[in-house]
C-alpha cells in the first residue's frame, strides 16, 4: 500500500538542535557536577525524556535539574537553533503532494513550537504530538498511534522519521515504515545498527523515494 503519512521526530531531524542540546546538558550537569562531563560524556543523554535522563542521577533533584536545563535551554534557543538542509524544500514539496505530516516529540509542546516558529516550519504539520500529551514516550508506540489516529492513518501507510533509536522502534513498534537520519549526532552507524526501512543521507532522499513510488 502507498505512503500517504509522514511522521517527524523534531530535534536532530527537523531542526539541528544539537549544540543547543549539548550546551544545555553541559550548563546542567556542570552546574550540579562540576568537571565530571565533556561533549561525549552527554551524547547518551540525547533522545530520552529529560526526566529519563536526570532521574538515572538523582532522583530527587530531577525537577529541579529539568528546570535548569529548560531555562538555559530556552535563553538560548534562537542563537543556537537552525532547520536542516533539504528539511524546508522536503515538507514543501509534502505539502504541495498531499501527504499527511506530523510531529512526534519528546519536547513539551512551548519548546516544539519556538523550534517550529524560528525555522518557519510552523505551517506545514497537521499535528503534533509532544511529550505533554502521552503517557508513554517514545520508543513506546503510543506517541506514534496517538499522530496516526489524530491523521486517520494506517500504518502500512505510514513512515515515522527520526534521528535516534527511540524513534525507529516507536516506529517499529506501532507497526509503521521507519527512516533514520545520517545526520544523526550519534552518527550514521549508530542509527543503521536499529535496522530501519530507510536510511536518508539528506531530507529530500524522501522525496525520491516516494516520488518513485507515485510513478
Amino acid at each position: 500500500m502507498s505512503v500517504n503519512t509522514i511522521l517527524f521526530d523534531l530535534d536532530g531531524t527537523l531542526i539541528d538542535t544539537n549544540e543547543l542540546i549539548i550546551s544545555s546538558f553541559l550548563h546542567t550537569l556542570n552546574h550540579y557536577y562540576p568537571g565530571e562531563y565533556d561533549r561525549e560524556a552527554v551524547l547518551p543523554f540525547m533522545g530520552p525524556t529529560l526526566h529519563e535522563s536526570f532521574s538515572g542521577l538523582n532522583p530527587e533533584r530531577t525537577e529541579e535539574m529539568i528546570e535548569t536545563y529548560r531555562e538555559y535551554n530556552h535563553a538560548n534557543h534562537d542563537r543556537l537553533v537552525t532547520e536542516f538542509e533539504g528539511v524546508l524544500e522536503t515538507v514543501q514539496w509534502l505539502k504541495d503532494n498531499g501527504y499527511k505530516m506530523g510531529i512526534v516529540t519528546t519536547k513539551i509542546r512551548r519548546t516544539v513550537m519556538m523550534g517550529l516558529k524560528l525555522t518557519k516550519l510552523d505551517a506545514f504539520f497537521d499535528v503534533i504530538v509532544a511529550i505533554d500529551d502521552v503517557e508513554h514516550a517514545k520508543p513506546h508506540p503510543e506517541p506514534v498511534e496517538k499522530a496516526m489516529k489524530l491523521l486517520d492513518a494506517k500504518p502500512e501507510e505510514t513512515i515515522m522519521v527520526g534521528d535516534n533509536y527511540h524513534d525507529i522502534l516507536a516506529g517499529k513498534n506501532a507497526g509503521t515504515q521507519t527512516a533514520g537520519v545520517a545526520w544523526s549526532a550519534k552518527g550514521r552507524e549508530h542509527i543503521a545498527s536499529f535496522e530501519p526501512t530507510y536510511l536518508f543521507d539528506d531530507m529530500r532522499d524522501l522525496i525520491e523515494i516516494l516520488g518513485a513510488d507515485k510513478k
